[in-house]
């Protein structure tokens, strides 16, 4: 409810929950394919991985109308939109960047894949049995996927010494993951993202003077990396063209519009990221997202008159 509530105040977009009383992963995707013809737009919630890779993806693929799950690509997006500002205020370009993500669930995959498509070379990521690589047993079908794609010198080691002269920091996981000291061992200008919630990885004040960049999930610290700065957005600009699908072009559309709404004037380091009630953030996102989606071919509607 509270999330509609949110299409409706920051998207203008009408929405309602549905609930299913089920986890099992074919009767979720049967559920929303029958339900789909009455709605616009499907956003999942709450689906934790490794289904929500396939539930997604299969609806992705059966439904002619956009399928977004919040709890990936809403944080993937704000994310994005954090590190582009957070490295021009560095001088650091994003495929320079050593990334260590800890939590390869349903968020650190999809802020890994977008931190990639938009330029990131160099992502190691760390479960609870450590590092991801290839040829580590017993992996999910997803996180054999991230193990293929990341990593590229196939790194064994703990977080902690991964840390040691990495450019940014990103914690999806839980409180206590890292250490303060593996934080000050990272490198010079050293960006963090510690959005474990309500408690971050690691606290702000523990590495103070040590971190050029420090966002969180929390509204009572600068740099609150929040999914409702893309969602509503997102969404208004998929309905306003009628796009079929939310394809990563439009995803990465939407974080240099949230990016974008940050002056370079405004720029600093307590301040690379909107504030969630900035007015301007959903109206932004709305326009990104659907010259992206026309400019890929996604959209059937050019016009208030032209519908394909």
């Amino acid at each position: 409810e509270g999330k509609c509530m949110l299409f409706k105040e920051f998207g203008k977009v009408d929405a309602f929950p549905i609930c299913l009383n089920t986890q099992d992963t074919e009767e979720i995707i049967n559920a929303v394919k029958y339900l789909a013809p009455v709605f616009g737009g499907i956003n999942l919630e709450d689906i934790s991985a490794p289904r929500c890779f396939e539930i997604e993806t299969r609806l992705k693929h059966e439904l002619d109308i956009p399928v977004f799950h919040d709890d990936q690509h809403g944080t993937a997006v704000v994310v994005l939109a954090a590190l582009i500002n957070a490295i021009k205020l560095v001088n650091k370009k994003i495929e320079d960047l050593k990334i260590i993500v800890s939590g390869v669930g349903a968020a650190g995959v999809a802020c890994s894949k977008i931190l990639m498509s938009a330029g990131a070379k160099n992502v190691i990521g760390f479960d609870r049995q450590g590092a991801i690589y290839h040829g580590r047993e017993n992996l999910n079908f997803m996180k054999e996927w991230f193990a293929d794609h990341t990593n590229p010198e196939n790194f064994k080691g703990s977080v902690t010494e991964a840390l040691r002269g990495a450019d940014l920091y990103l914690g999806l996981s839980g409180p206590g993951s890292v250490s303060a000291d593996a934080i000050r061992s990272m490198g010079k200008d050293a960006i963090v993202f510690a959005m474990a919630n309500p408690t971050p990885e690691v606290m702000p004040e523990e590495v103070a003077g040590h971190v050029r960049i420090m966002a969180t999930g929390r509204s009572d610290y600068p740099n609150q990396i929040n999914n409702v700065l893309a969602f509503p957005g997102i969404f208004r600009g998929a309905l306003d063209v009628r796009a079929k699908d939310i394809n990563e072009e439009m995803k990465i559309a939407a974080a240099h519009a949230i990016a974008n709404v940050i002056s370079e004037r405004e720029l600093n380091e307590d301040y690379i990221i909107p504030g969630v009630f900035n007015p301007a953030v959903a109206e932004n996102v709305a326009k990104a997202v659907a010259e992206a989606a026309v400019k890929t071919g996604v959209a059937r509607k050019f016009s208030p008159d032209e519908i394909i």
